[in-house]
């Protein structure tokens, strides 16, 4: 039998407080196999992660390690701990007027000291309120844990048909702590709750915590918000040695052939470079030819070297991105205005190609960096490349994982471009 019940009577819990020793005073009766589910608020209370209201928009953008969403002053964001939730958690419920609260720095640590100091050997799950995106409701899921297995893996696994499980794995660590909720409740001044006869669920060591729970970024298929998305994307200049999957790179040109082009016409190609050798050739190609043409122009040969030095962010690149715009399907005029005009319009339509392909590269958990260096030397990289004559090469982008994440940009008042008559 699985029984729930709520600790009445704690204290105001204030910085410094020793929860476990208020915890057993409180549970005199707390059991072996025992499972403590605390509210994470008293836990930011003891460990003094408390805040002035005034600063809650810089407490969020503190607490946020990347925005997933926004919709006017509501934020959804990831957390240092890898918690996609609203406001990057910070809470000014159940906290004195003019405060608000920021999630613990290290939740898992703070279940574990929690557990240390029981007298029992139960488990501790630190619970805290999160919405989801799919359905109308909060409910509690577990953000920190120690002494208690987390997931139920049932893949590999039969059911009662005989059915292979592939991809049922359980998260036992939040059903608690929602079950939990049940007998704290929002309103009732209960931060702690006692789940009895899950003791084949509580183990000696104090395990991997909540760590398991958390999906890692790459296996997100709903990293961005649709609504964010443009704006979540950021040049990426520097890479880790993770390699890139080409079929990822292959969806992005997918998305990139949907954009809108002139007379129902399709005014782009995509070079893959997916080998070094290809990759080394070309950009030693280019790079011959950019030395040319600034010595031809003047520059000093330290000058030379620090303007090449731009282009170092193709080669640092693990993989290589050529849009090239073709012009078939357009129209030819008996002037040079209306030509003009024609070729501009399908330059247009490939930049709006390259933006689809940076955006769904983004979405893929890639970084990328669009370079205009082909540009300055299109036959040199039609040559190198085999490329048809017809074929104008429109930059190139480089693409890989990022090896940091990339810093906030500041905000443009749309207001500054927008002219009105």
């Amino acid at each position: 039998m699985i029984t729930v019940h709520g600790v009445p009577g704690l204290p105001e819990v204030r910085p410094g407080d020793d929860l476990a020793e208020l915890i057993t005073r409180a549970v005199p009766d707390l059991a072996d196999g025992d499972i403590v589910v605390v509210t994470s608020k008293i836990v930011s209370k003891a460990e003094g992660r408390v805040r002035r209201a005034d600063g809650r928009a810089e407490a969020i953008a503190e607490e946020t390690e990347r925005v997933v969403a926004r919709r006017g002053d509501t934020v959804i964001a990831q957390t240092r701990h890898g918690f996609v939730m609203a406001a990057a958690g910070v809470d000014a419920s159940n906290t004195e007027p003019g405060t608000v609260l920021l999630l613990p720095l290290d939740p898992d640590a703070s279940a574990r000291r929690i557990r240390s100091g029981l007298r029992a050997r139960a488990g501790v799950i630190l619970s805290d309120t999160f919405g989801r995106p799919w359905r109308n409701g909060l409910t509690d899921v577990a953000i920190g844990a120690a002494g208690v297995r987390p997931l139920d893996d049932f893949r590999g696994r039969s059911d009662t048909y005989g059915n292979p499980l592939s991809a049922t794995v359980t998260a036992l660590a939040d059903e608690i702590a929602s079950a939990a909720e049940l007998v704290k409740g929002k309103l009732d001044g209960v931060p702690v709750a006692v789940v009895r006869g899950l003791a084949h669920l509580v183990t000696d060591e104090d395990g991997p915590g909540v760590r398991p729970l958390v999906r890692p970024a790459d296996e997100d298929m709903f990293r961005y918000g649709s609504a964010d998305v443009l704006f979540a994307r950021r040049t990426i200049r520097e890479f880790s040695a993770e390699p890139v999957d080409p079929a990822a790179v292959r969806r992005a040109v997918a998305a990139a052939i949907s954009a809108p082009a002139p007379h129902h016409t399709t005014p782009w190609r995509f070079v893959l470079l997916e080998s070094a050798g290809a990759r080394e050739k070309l950009l030693d190609a280019m790079l011959a030819a950019w030395e040319r043409d600034l010595r031809a122009t003047g520059f000093t040969e330290e000058s030379v070297a620090r303007r090449v030095r731009r282009g170092d962010v193709l080669r640092r690149a693990p993989y290589l991105v050529v849009p090239c715009l073709v012009m078939e399907g357009s129209h030819t005029y008996p002037d040079d205005r209306r030509n003009a005009a024609e070729r501009e319009m399908f330059v247009v339509a490939t930049g709006a190609g390259v933006q689809n392909l940076l955006v769904q590269l983004a979405v893929e958990g890639l970084g990328s960096a669009w370079v205009s260096s082909t540009m300055f030397c299109r036959e040199v990289v039609r040559e190198v490349l085999d490329l048809p004559g017809a074929w104008d090469p429109m930059g190139a982008v480089a693409v890989g994982h990022a090896a940091a994440p990339p810093r906030d940009r500041p905000s443009r008042d749309p207001a500054d471009f927008i002219v009105t008559r």
